[in-house]
Formats: structure tokens, C-alpha cells, sequence
């Protein structure tokens, strides 16, 4: 009995793992679940107050499976952004990518920049995040994003890839029509 709880408590603590091939998601599931068992969500900054809107969809572009984000950003009421998200474990427990050196994304979108957003175990007030930019066009491109190119927002401690909670795809701070869409998000080793 106390061998079965053991096992229990330290299942619930221990971070999840990243697959040794990394995949995140390539969006070949039929609905919004990823390659790691978890839904894709959406988040505006309604839940604030702000009045911005946007919408998810599954789309085929170019022969490729993509989930795609599409809206309006605006500043009003101290809003400013709209994003899709994916917690990284279905247990809601850190999982470890420390075996990685960042995020590769198939991205296209309409030109503009977005960001990735990262939640660990340190992010525990909802503007807390890590954070790197990506720049997009109306091609399909890889980009990489290494760990050490997330910058703290709003908190002191170093990104730690060992306690990722949930990442996001988000267009913020500034008013713009949202058009992004990602063919395939994995963790990546150089």
C-alpha cells in the first residue's frame, strides 16, 4: 500500500518527458488534440476585459495539415492580444525538454511577427511568461527558437526547459489583424 502511494506521489511530481523525436503537435490529428494528447485552446484578452476576438481553425494549406489563428487585436480597454495555446501534458505536469535546445515551427502567416510564449512552473500569475519572436510571410518556413532566446516577462527566473507547463502562439501589443498558421511544432537538438 505505501509502495502504491509512493509510486503515485512521485508519478504526480516527477516532470513528463519530451518523446526522443520532440514532435509537439503536426496537426494531423482530426480534431484540436496534439501528438501529445492535449487540446489546442483558444484566449483573448476578453478575459480581462479587452475587446480583441479571434477564432482556431483547422485548415489544409499547400497539401500540409495546419491550425491556424485568425482575429483582430485591439487596444482597447487595456487589451492586446489573442492567442491559441497547448497545455504539454495531459497529467497537467512539467515536462521536461531539457533534453532539447529550443522550439522548430513550420510557420506561414501575412507578414508579421508573432510570439511564442512559454509557461512553466515559475510563471504562476497569468502575465508571467517566456517569450521569443518569430517573423512569418506567405510561405511555408521553419523556424527555430533556441530556449536561450526566450526573455522573462514580468518575472525573475531563468527559463527552466526541464519544467515546461504550456506554450502559446500569441499576436500581441499592438492593434493588427491576426493571420498565422503552423503546420508542425516540435522541440529541436542541435
Amino acid at each position: 500500500m505505501l509502495t502504491s502511494i509512493f509510486l503515485f506521489l512521485l508519478a504526480m511530481t516527477t516532470p513528463a518527458r519530451a518523446d526522443d523525436l520532440g514532435l509537439i503537435d503536426d496537426f494531423r490529428h482530426p480534431d484540436q488534440k496534439s501528438a501529445l494528447g492535449t487540446t489546442w485552446r483558444l484566449a483573448t484578452d476578453r478575459v480581462m476585459g479587452g475587446v480583441s476576438e479571434a477564432q482556431t481553425t483547422k485548415r489544409e494549406i499547400d497539401g500540409r495539415p495546419a491550425l491556424c489563428l485568425d482575429g483582430r487585436v485591439s487596444l482597447e480597454n487595456n487589451g492586446g492580444f489573442v492567442q491559441m495555446h497547448l497545455d504539454l501534458s495531459p497529467e497537467r505536469k512539467p515536462l521536461d525538454a531539457s533534453a532539447f535546445d529550443g522550439i522548430r515551427l513550420i510557420v506561414r502567416g501575412d507578414g508579421a511577427d508573432y510570439n511564442l510564449h512559454l509557461k512553466t512552473a515559475a510563471t504562476t500569475l497569468p502575465w508571467q511568461s517566456y517569450r521569443a519572436t518569430f517573423p512569418t510571410d506567405t510561405q511555408w518556413r521553419e523556424q527555430r527558437l533556441p530556449f536561450a532566446a526566450f526573455e522573462a516577462h514580468r518575472l525573475e527566473a531563468a527559463l527552466d526547459p526541464s519544467r515546461l507547463e504550456r506554450l502559446g502562439i500569441v499576436a500581441i501589443g499592438r492593434a493588427m489583424t491576426a493571420d498565422v498558421c503552423i503546420a508542425e511544432i516540435a522541440f529541436y537538438a542541435d
